[in-house]
């Protein structure tokens, strides 16, 4: 079967609009909202599981034997292993649960490789999608990282845990040791927008341990977009995958972090000690 990614990405996109209007109809009253806890400030509602049923719905009806791995419900393993969907059906849910802007991704793997992937603001309306080898784009236009070098005009994205500080250790400390000379640190409070920041050049650069479900698609547009992807000990996206922890940025931005990432000491998931 010949496969065109171009236009399973038009389909995903298709998804991903009809995602958003689910989600946003339970946005608009979000203070009436019931709310679960899967764990330490890690919050679901019954958006995510409707979002994810209908996208699950939406992508199986292309492809019945692909498999897929989400966020709300257990992984599916289709006859065909090489083709995973990767769904994060509402990616910052205290977000959403708040009335701040969230988004829904996708991404569409083959082996080990994304093969495209998208970002949906349904709030924005503001769809990121990417094409391995094909660029990156915001609503149909090119996107490219900030070309920036200047130190005081970095603006930073990350994300910073409140409970059980433990399962983040040195997250405050890191905070600390890459904030005084750059010009801004910004908490967007969804790793796959901030992400997307980055490609569109909003944020020259994205630190934070997060999951790859939610950045896959995230990573591609970066890369993408001209921007460079690393754990915090400079590895690819594939060490990532592992370890947890993210850098994605533009040149300048990464070499500033990577540099002063590593001079908080952390437990290195991968093996080792930094």
């Amino acid at each position: 079967m010949s496969i065109s990614y171009p236009d399973i990405l038009e389909q995903m996109v298709t998804v991903a609009r009809r995602a958003g209007v689910l989600t946003q109809e339970h946005f608009k009253r979000f203070r009436e909202l019931e709310i679960g806890v899967k764990g330490p400030g890690d919050f679901v509602s019954d958006a995510d599981r409707e979002s994810e049923k209908l996208i699950r719905a939406g992508l199986f009806a292309l492809f019945p034997n692909w498999s897929l791995t989400g966020e709300e419900f257990a992984p599916v393993e289709g006859s065909d292993r090489e083709h995973r969907w990767l769904v994060d059906p509402i990616d910052g849910t205290t977000n959403f649960l708040n009335g701040l802007n969230y988004s829904i991704t996708i991404s569409l793997r083959r082996g080990n490789q994304t093969m495209c992937g998208l970002i949906y603001d349904p709030v924005a309306d503001e769809m990121f999608t990417a094409l391995k080898g094909g660029g990156a784009f915001l609503n149909g236009e090119p996107m490219r990282v900030s070309t920036s070098t200047d130190v005081a005009m970095m603006c930073v994205g990350t994300g910073l845990p409140t409970p059980n500080l433990s399962l983040h250790p040195g997250a405050y400390a890191r905070l600390d040791a890459i904030r005084a000379p750059i010009g801004a640190v910004r908490i967007v409070g969804s790793a796959a927008n901030s992400c997307a920041y980055v490609a569109c050049g909003r944020l020259t650069g994205y630190f934070e341990e997060t999951g790859f479900v939610d950045t896959a698609a995230g990573i591609l547009m970066v890369e993408e977009a001209g921007g460079i992807v690393t754990d915090w000990w400079g590895r690819g996206p594939e060490v990532f995958e592992r370890t947890g922890v993210l850098i994605v940025a533009n040149p300048a931005t990464h070499a500033y972090l990577l540099d002063h990432l590593n001079g908080v000491p952390r437990k290195d998931p991968a093996g080792g000690r930094d």
